[in-house]
């Protein structure tokens, strides 16, 4: 049983958040990576190399993404509860790329990772909304060069985002939550090392089945993210 929660909730959470959704993961037996070569469409190298190639793949992940046909679940929308209803701040850091929790309604967000819904400028450095295909054809609204578009999305090699405020949020942090997630990514599979090593600190995981960094939280609950997550937060909520 959890001890009586208070204070700020830092909460991360990973693709295994979203593939109740229907959103595949990556590093699963039938995940992406099993299907695709990352140097090919993850890596700055392979964009450079074929840029057709790795516009042809976010282009398919962005279609399905806005088809309509995903939608945020249950997990979603109980972590959006829990900073609507919690007695402190409430701060999801996110590794992924989609945009699932916003639309169940969560507004303090970092995505560490980008954003499948936006194009970032290699020339000029501006991030724009992007709904559609991406191509080399496409001009960037801000300095007008053709063909500098590029997902923002943070691959093999580049530095993920939003560190900085991260790095704060995790220092104020009372409560540290770890959701689907692998433990195999990092920095955030560095966070609750961190974590352990700087105060005292709720460490919760939930997830489908204990990950590599499991034998260092607290409390663990394994299952379907769309029934522990809700349990967990309204656990949470009552405690207040």
């Amino acid at each position: 049983m959890l001890k009586q929660a208070k204070g700020n909730i830092v909460i991360l959470t990973g693709a295994g958040i979203s593939k109740e959704s229907g959103l595949s993961t990556f590093r699963d037996p039938d995940g992406i990576w099993a299907e695709v070569n990352i140097d090919e469409v993850a890596t700055p190298e392979g964009f450079s190399h074929n840029p057709a190639k790795v516009h042809e793949f976010y282009n398919a992940r962005r279609e399905r993404l806005l088809s309509g046909n995903v939608l945020p679940n249950s997990a979603h929308f109980a972590l959006a509860r829990l900073e609507a209803q919690w007695n402190a701040s409430v701060l999801v850091i996110t590794q992924n790329v989609d945009n699932l929790h916003e639309k169940a309604g969560t507004r303090n967000i970092l995505h560490m990772h980008g954003e499948l819904t936006k194009a970032r400028c290699t020339t000029c450095g501006i991030v724009l909304i992007w709904r559609k295909a991406l191509s080399r054809n496409d001009i960037c609204g801000s300095c007008t060069s053709t063909g500098s578009l590029r997902p923002h999305v943070v691959w093999f090699g580049e530095n993920p985002l939003n560190m900085h405020k991260i790095q704060t949020a995790l220092k104020d942090a009372a409560v540290f939550v770890s959701i689907g997630t692998s433990g195999h990514v990092y920095p955030a599979a560095s966070f609750i090392s961190q974590l352990k090593s700087q105060k005292e600190v709720m460490t919760v995981e939930l997830n489908l089945e204990p990950s590599a960094n499991a034998p260092l939280f607290e409390y663990s609950t394994y299952g379907e993210a769309t029934k522990i997550v809700p349990a967990f937060v309204h656990g949470l909520l009552e405690s207040q």
